[in-house]
């Protein structure tokens, strides 16, 4: 039999604080063989990064493990750090989430493959040179002996990805580690790492431990789950019996509230019966909009003639692949980003034609959702100051008392309580932080939100209530939405109205439930086909389908 490439066993994490000790991880043990995928599963907080980091020895000093993590051998609790120098990068290796703060922005990706080779193995500058420039082509990086000289901001985010993966497996691995490796992702170079990941596996008999809150990837990449509560394991078993037959109440939870793309059965009659669109009065128009970047031949076109409304009290789904224009259309419409032909028109004024005053007035009725509410919401100020801050920019004469009551019910209106008004946004959740964000966006009563990828951050299950607060909120308030996302089965359940971008161009448009379910276009197809389900039996069946449809035969 086989020994483990991970086996950890009764494995404990505390982190001392200035409160006193918290234990985030207790008795924990799991194993990982040779060729196989493990997924660790749980919402924020569960304790399965820390398990993941414990693995590799790079837990912070405020930390104290008990028990074992033993990789290839050598036990990692305890090891010194010549020991754990030798294993990283050599016999284990990590693939975090953002790649953007893995790489050095300031060196050429070839060079940072190289340094990685020649720190685990005796390789000339010339031979490691040479072996980055194939491993880019392993990965499938396009033209690899010109990328191998790019600075990582001059590649896409899916190509970063893999250039983070590329340094991972450059010394061939036993264990790869990867850490919520495609959330920031669109859905079709989601699919492309994960069928990346699984040929590494494959050919190098490399064990996988996948860390992640995305059931649609635990279906299409495990073969076995462990579900994470609190800092215990909860549930393991096979991916088909755990995500098929959960038996604890916390698995059937969090599967419960994983939003599921309906897809049309094979065979099924595929016309689409496009009703009328609501005659809502336009809230925000774009008509005829180009936007370039740049001059001359390096000039990008961004967006190409794009025409879209959104009417009172209506949600329009923007969708598309990174680079696609769907967060420039939203900058757009925000007014952030001028168009270089075609106009704007907000709530019946042209919003290039205004100014001052009057554009302020305008801008004061658009609340905005960022995605990431940690980077958007100031670390320096109280939960109270964030909410407070377009008051004080659009609403200057409005006493403070006032202020103070319209950030207690903006609050209250998210369903937070008034109490969080004096803490940090440190001191707050992923899922609260992003609940104060809308707060900030709703307190001064906008006529529209635009919300930019606001839940691909979140948990499952955050992701859900959050949804569902909007949702009521515009039910409530009667506010139009501009929804910006690469989750299609959020934007199905969400958006009434649909417009697919492709390369700054609009693909298709329709209603949201015709058009993702019976779409005219390949592209539109290719986006749905690659969308991931939470079920192991039907992933494969949709994998082979899209494999097939694309020409791949391995």
């Amino acid at each position: 039999m086989t020994a483990d490439i991970l086996r950890i066993e009764n494995l404990g994490v505390t982190f001392s604080t200035e409160t006193g000790e918290v234990a985030a991880v207790r008795e924990v043990s799991l194993r990982v063989g040779p060729g196989e995928t493990l997924a660790l599963v749980g919402e924020s907080g569960s304790g399965k990064s820390t398990v993941a980091l414990a693995a590799m020895g790079l837990l912070p000093g405020t930390a104290r493990a008990t028990g074992h993590a033993v990789v290839g051998g050598t036990d990692v609790i305890g090891a010194t750090e010549a020991d754990l120098a030798g294993l990283r990068g050599r016999t284990a290796s990590m693939v975090f989430q953002e790649p953007a703060t893995a790489l050095d922005p300031l060196t050429r990706i070839g060079a940072q493959i190289a340094e990685v080779i020649r720190n685990h193995r005796p390789v000339t500058a010339k031979e490691a040179a040479g072996e980055a420039v194939e491993l880019l082509r392993r990965v499938g990086i396009p033209d690899p002996g010109t990328r191998a000289s790019a600075f990582p901001f001059q590649l896409s985010g899916g190509q970063r990805q893999r250039v983070v993966i590329a340094m991972a497996i450059a010394n061939a691995p036993s264990l790869l580690i990867a850490d919520e490796p495609t959330t920031a992702l669109d859905v079709t170079v989601q699919a492309e790492i994960l069928d990346l990941l699984r040929s590494l596996a494959a050919d190098f008999d490399t064990g996988v431990l996948l860390v992640t809150h995305n059931m649609g990837v635990v279906a299409d990449f495990a073969d076995r789950v462990a579900v994470m509560l609190q800092g215990e394991i909860v549930e393991t078993g096979p991916v088909e019996q755990v995500l098929l037959r959960p038996t604890h109440e916390y698995t059937k939870r969090l599967l419960g509230a994983v939003p599921r793309l309906a897809v049309a059965e094979p065979g099924a009659d595929s016309r689409r019966t496009e009703g009328d669109r609501a005659a809502a009065d336009p809230v925000v128009e774009l008509r005829d909009v180009s936007v370039r970047f740049g001059r001359g031949r390096r000039a990008v076109r961004a967006l190409d003639g794009v025409s879209l409304t959104v009417g009172a009290g209506e949600t329009v789904g923007l969708v598309g692949e990174s680079g696609s224009g769907k967060s420039t259309a939203a900058r757009v419409a925000l007014g952030l980003v001028p168009p270089s032909s075609g106009s704007v028109s907000l709530f019946g004024a042209d919003l290039g034609r205004t100014r001052g005053r009057a554009r302020r007035a305008l801008l004061a009725g658009v609340g905005v959702v960022l995605q990431d509410p940690v980077a958007s919401l100031d670390a320096r100020m109280s939960v109270a100051e964030c909410v407070a801050e377009p008051l004080r920019v659009h609403r200057r004469g409005m006493p403070a008392s006032e202020r103070r009551t319209r950030v207690g019910d903006a609050l209250e209106l998210v369903r937070l309580p008034r109490a969080l008004a004096h803490r940090g946004p440190r001191e707050l959740s992923g899922g609260q932080r992003q609940r104060v964000s809308l707060a900030r966006a709703l307190v001064l009563e906008p006529r529209l939100l635009v919300a930019d990828e606001p839940t691909s951050a979140l948990d499952v299950s955050v992701q859900q209530s959050v949804l569902e607060v909007i949702a009521g909120l515009q039910g409530e308030l009667g506010f139009a939405c501009l929804f910006v996302s690469h989750d299609l089965a959020v934007v199905q359940q969400f958006a009434q109205h649909v417009v697919v971008l492709r390369a700054g161009r609009i693909e298709e448009e329709g209603s949201t439930a015709t058009t993702l379910l019976h779409p005219r276009t390949d592209y539109t197809r290719r986006l749905i086909a690659a969308v991931p389900v939470p079920d192991p039996v039907l992933q494969r069946r949709r994998r082979a389908e899209r494999r097939a449809a694309t020409g791949v035969t391995a």
